[in-house]
């Protein structure tokens, strides 16, 4: 069977046509945050170092990811993801009875869960930084609600791999390569 422009030989079916979606610097961000947060998990107390670089970098990234969401391309802005709670909550019963509309970007949970996972590795990171000052050395305060935020983030990946498993099962498409070649299947 040979390819042929848009054609597949033998049958002569189409391959379904595809849409760039996630731009380079999204992708990036993403699977560079995943490696950072593992690293940074992983290390905790044990490697400080390492852990303090891997935060550090966590906060630069989110930084960048912020300002991209403001700036970047459609479906990089917060705009086009970030829905009313009502919306939200729709949208997940929808996905429970099967009949969830399909979105090219984010769809409305997953909107949801980019804004949850910022500030909950923002408010990781920023407690972090404050056990490295002289106000909050030692504070066992502090070091309990970074452990909260990074212990919360950790939940909210496995919600969130959830949700694209959900998705990519309900709507028939890989939303993890999707994530890697930057395209998904267009609209239907």
């Amino acid at each position: 069977m040979r390819i042929m422009g848009n054609t597949i030989g033998a049958g002569r079916a189409t391959r379904p046509a595809t849409v760039k979606v996630w731009d380079p610097l999204v992708r990036i961000f993403h699977w560079s945050l995943v490696a950072t947060f593992v690293i940074a998990y992983a290390t905790g107390d044990e490697i400080e170092r390492v852990h303090l670089a891997a935060g550090y970098t966590i906060a630069g990234l989110l930084a960048i990811r912020i300002v991209w969401g403001f700036v970047g391309p459609r479906h990089a802005r917060f705009s086009n993801f970030v829905r009313t709670p009502r919306e939200v909550l729709t949208y997940l019963r929808d996905v429970a009875m099967l009949r969830a509309p399909r979105y090219i970007g984010h769809n409305p949970a997953g909107g949801a869960m980019i804004v949850a996972m910022l500030v909950a590795l923002a408010g990781t990171c920023a407690t972090g930084y404050m056990m490295t000052t002289d106000a909050y050395w030692g504070s066992k305060l502090i070091e309990h609600v970074h452990e909260f935020l990074a212990n919360l983030t950790v939940g909210l990946v496995v919600a969130h791999v959830l949700g694209v498993l959900i998705a990519g099962f309900e709507h028939r498409e890989n939303l993890i390569a999707a994530m890697i070649s930057g395209r998904k299947r267009a609209a239907d």
